[in-house]
């Protein structure tokens, strides 16, 4: 998958196992290498020096609740619907294929909803890019040839967003688990139609609140 780079995002309040976690999920590297203390960096973004933040007491109840519900529906799982995973068996080499067999049985399973970016050259060697909802293109599209190495993950124009660098095409989509909002002076947002909170792609910012961003360069 060469010249492609790819991000996912995850809405899960389980994602950060600690309130530090969740802290340091807002500190940037730049930060701790002007105050050459993380403790500090932590401190301030607690105390609201980077806008709002959850208190310790209200990410635990929320971490509580988060786990109780998990809890909930892993008792009430059907076993008999077992979840067939694409990438099962698959021994991938390609570190952007691992990072969506890991994020493949949550997608499938309505754990997690995640948002893929897409910077890659199509077969006319035209460069494009786009955001895919993974959740969705898993539930639309056989993804055994993906994680077989027979196709490459290609964002199109039915996805959230589409960019064609050498035609200068572009379109925008929302999809069942994502509202794109393209209008807004801060840049484009994802809009998270199940717990409605809004996800800035922009990598310079945090992205959104209890959500993860990974970058997989391939």
């Amino acid at each position: 998958m060469e010249y492609s780079t790819a991000a996912s995002f995850h809405h899960s309040e389980a994602q950060f196992k600690t309130y530090e976690d969740y802290l340091d999920s807002k500190v940037t590297p730049m930060e701790v290498f002007y105050l050459k203390n993380r403790e500090l960096a932590r401190k301030l973004v607690e105390h609201g020096h980077k806008g709002t933040v959850l208190s310790r007491e209200e990410f635990e109840k929320k971490a509580a609740a988060q786990a109780a519900e998990t809890a909930k529906s892993d008792t009430s799982y059907n076993r008999s619907q077992l979840i067939t995973l694409a990438s099962a068996g698959k021994e991938l080499k390609d570190n952007f294929l691992k990072a969506l067999a890991e994020r493949e049985e949550a997608n499938r399973s309505g754990k997690v909803t995640s948002v893929i970016f897409i910077r890659d050259h199509n077969t006319l060697g035209q460069e494009v890019s786009g955001y895919i909802d993974y959740a969705h293109r898993l539930k639309t599209k056989d993804f055994e040839p993906y994680f077989s190495g027979k196709k490459r993950l290609m964002p199109g124009r039915s996805d959230l967003c589409y960019y064609n660098w050498k035609m200068q095409v572009s379109t925008s989509n929302s999809s069942p688990n994502f509202e794109v909002i393209y209008d807004n002076p801060n840049g484009l947002l994802f809009k998270n139609k199940r717990d409605k909170k809004l996800l800035n792609v922009d990598p310079l910012t945090n992205g959104a609140e209890l959500a993860a961003r990974a970058g997989v360069l391939t």
